[in-house]
């Protein structure tokens, strides 16, 4: 048996005929015949402050040092191993705001350097292995930003030195070996989208990498198909 592999990586994805109405209803659609795993997802964040800081100062260290920040206003993670139907809306209000901050100082440090910073203001992963996944999938991100900040120095690395910094407003994953695998993804974004990122590194003994990223509406789809 040949494995194929089809997969697509949206950055901008066009509204499917059953969204043509772009302010209209979100359509919740029903399981198709033969479902086993249902899952219904209706999350709203509104007039919220989602918030993270982290502020560190590292000074001599033997092996690796790595920082971590992130904050989102709605995800939804699901994994079956069943005939799967995804129903989710997500809607994020205008009057929420979304960000997270990392002020970071690293000196003398044996190992490597690793600071990662991520915003996302609605987020859905699916991953399911039957005959059938169905996803029908609606994101709306009306927030003030979401918005990622990395300020940090580093010096005197003895390995590799990588800062990464990203922002999404809407974020659609997908993965399936089912036969069949119909997505409908509808995806509005009205937020400013920020990612920013002031650094510095000196005397690094291995590679370094400094990498931002702000993107309104993502989407990526991998189906692995058996003819």
């Amino acid at each position: 048996m040949k494995k194929m592999l089809l997969s697509a990586s949206l950055l901008a994805l066009a509204v499917p005929s059953a969204f043509a109405q772009t302010n209209g209803p979100w359509i919740d659609t029903p399981p198709p015949p033969g479902t086993q795993s249902w899952i219904q997802n209706h999350q709203t964040n509104d007039s919220n402050t989602m918030r993270s800081d982290l502020n560190v100062v590292v000074d001599t260290v033997g092996e690796d040092v790595v920082g971590h920040g992130a904050a989102a206003g709605n995800l939804l993670d699901v994994t079956t191993m069943n005939n799967t139907h995804v129903s989710t809306n997500q809607n994020v209000g205008f009057a929420t705001t979304i960000n997270s901050n990392i002020n970071m100082n690293v000196n003398k440090v044996w190992g490597n350097v690793a600071i990662q910073n991520q915003v996302i203001c609605n987020g859905v992963s699916v991953s399911s292995d039957p005959v059938f996944t169905s996803v029908n999938s609606n994101q709306e991100c009306h927030s003030a930003d979401p918005y990622s900040q990395i300020n940090t120095n580093i010096s005197n690395v003895a390995g590799n030195a990588v800062v990464q910094g990203s922002v999404f407003g809407n974020s659609l994953e997908a993965d399936s070996n089912a036969l069949n695998m119909p997505i409908n993804n509808r995806q509005i974004n009205t937020s400013s989208n920020i990612s920013n990122i002031t650094g510095n590194a000196v005397n690094v003994g291995g590679s370094v990498g400094f990498s931002s990223s702000a993107i309104g509406n993502s989407g990526q789809v991998i189906h692995y198909g058996t003819p």
